[in-house]
């Protein structure tokens, strides 16, 4: 395939990179996310490979490729022409679309020979038809996921109904290392510089079973949604910033500290030009949260402007803070961490909101597909009836993720 010039990765990119760079053979896997589409009634499975590969050749995302034989200095391509859409159909009557997800998603994909997705045809005995679609994070976030997904039924209902072709992370890396996108990353690394400075080094007892041990814990709660939904409109912050403000005093009262340095998810879709673009623009942010075991109701307007003013410093070159963090370990190590997910309406949100979920609040562990991240990570889901957190935490244990979690919920009660 004839290939566009090579250049470097988009900061969303290397922030990508550098969480996998170092995985062993057994974990490669692990960056990659799977997701389950509805497909209108009667489409037949050649509309739906014309329209991926109508989607390869709008988004460069979907047909790049990546030279990482220097791992201090990725760069991308892009192929000009698209490969051969490869859709195979499952069995009829075989396993159901979801374990056929995840069984995908366990393939690891070799970036600088294919393309960073792969699709598969499933239908179930009333003939209606599924795409599973799994993609490499590095490919798309959460919410380019999600614009994948309109677009591709747009285009089987519509066929010629997309642009040829939208921006793409080698567009958005030449921005990036532009003078403006230059500043603003001496700015993210002098906000990394300030709050490392002036950080306490809080951490969560080790209270797990093993060493390393990862615990995932995920609690689903109807009440606890309304429960945030009306404390925010009280507060005058955002459900994320409510939920934040209880899993931040949890935390800081296991950690005996009212001063916590949290890392936050900062999507950096604010620009019109870049809302959409297919590619991974998630990276993580630090704020310090003073106050940590105050009253909620003031903690919640402390966590909710200080999570404003971090995500203004969202674009940072990882590399820049990877030498940072290995000067100063200690004083940038997060407490914890926290991703209130942010997605247009659909595929995951709408899943959990079309799911018959627990009215009454419920607490599950579950085997984690993926231990990358910071050590006690929370991820919350506002899906229109019930709030989801899930727990993702090293060296805590059960017993103690658990408490965290029904804390964060009774508290959020409480406080409403």
């Amino acid at each position: 395939m004839q290939s566009i010039d090579a250049g470097p990765l988009s900061l969303g990119q290397l922030s990508v990179w550098h969480d996998i760079r170092e995985l062993p053979p057994s974990r490669r896997h692990e960056p990659n996310n799977a997701a389950v589409w509805d497909l209108p009634p009667g489409t037949a499975p050649d509309a739906v490979r014309a329209a991926l590969a109508c989607l390869a050749r709008r988004h460069p995302s979907l047909r790049t490729r990546y030279d990482l034989r220097d791992p201090d200095a990725p760069r991308q391509w892009v192929a000009e022409e698209t490969a051969p859409v490869v859709l195979p159909a499952a069995p009829a009557g075989g396993a159901p679309a979801e374990d056929q997800a995840r069984v995908l998603a366990g393939e690891p994909f070799d970036l600088g020979r294919e393309d960073g997705w792969r699709a598969r045809l499933v239908g179930d005995a009333s003939g209606s038809q599924r795409l599973v679609f799994v993609k490499h994070h590095i490919l798309a976030d959460a919410w380019a996921q999600e614009v994948l997904r309109r677009e591709l039924l747009r285009e089987i209902t519509a066929p010629g109904s997309l642009r040829a072709t939208a921006p793409g992370p080698l567009h958005l890396a030449a921005e990036q290392h532009e003078p403006t996108g230059l500043r603003r990353q001496r700015a993210a690394l002098e906000h990394w510089e300030r709050l490392g400075s002036r950080a306490p080094a809080a951490r969560l007892p080790d209270s797990g079973d093993a060493p390393g041990e990862v615990v995932q814990a995920t609690l689903r709660s109807a009440p606890a949604l309304a429960a945030a939904r009306a404390f925010a409109g009280r507060a005058g912050v955002s459900v994320a910033s409510a939920v934040m403000a209880a899993y931040v005093r949890a935390v800081a009262r296991r950690c005996g500290s009212d001063a916590l340095l949290v890392h936050l998810m900062s999507a950096n879709r604010f620009a019109g030009r870049w809302k959409d673009v297919v590619t991974s623009m998630n990276q993580w942010v630090p704020t310090l949260v003073e106050g940590a075991r105050a009253d909620l109701t003031s903690l919640a307007g402390a966590v909710h402007w200080n999570s404003l003013r971090a995500v203004r410093h969202g674009m940072s070159d990882v590399t820049a803070v990877a030498a940072l963090r290995t000067r100063a370990p200690q004083a940038l190590e997060p407490a914890c961490a926290f991703n209130h997910v942010a997605a247009p309406p659909g595929d995951e949100a709408r899943a959990a909101a079309d799911s018959e979920g627990p009215a009454e609040p419920a607490l599950s562990f579950e085997t984690p597909f993926t231990t990358i991240g910071p050590r006690c990570y929370a991820r919350s889901l506002e899906d229109g009836q019930v709030l989801t957190v899930r727990l993702t935490a090293r060296d805590v244990g059960r017993a103690e993720c658990a408490a965290l979690l029904w804390e964060l919920h009774d508290a959020l009660l409480t406080t409403a």
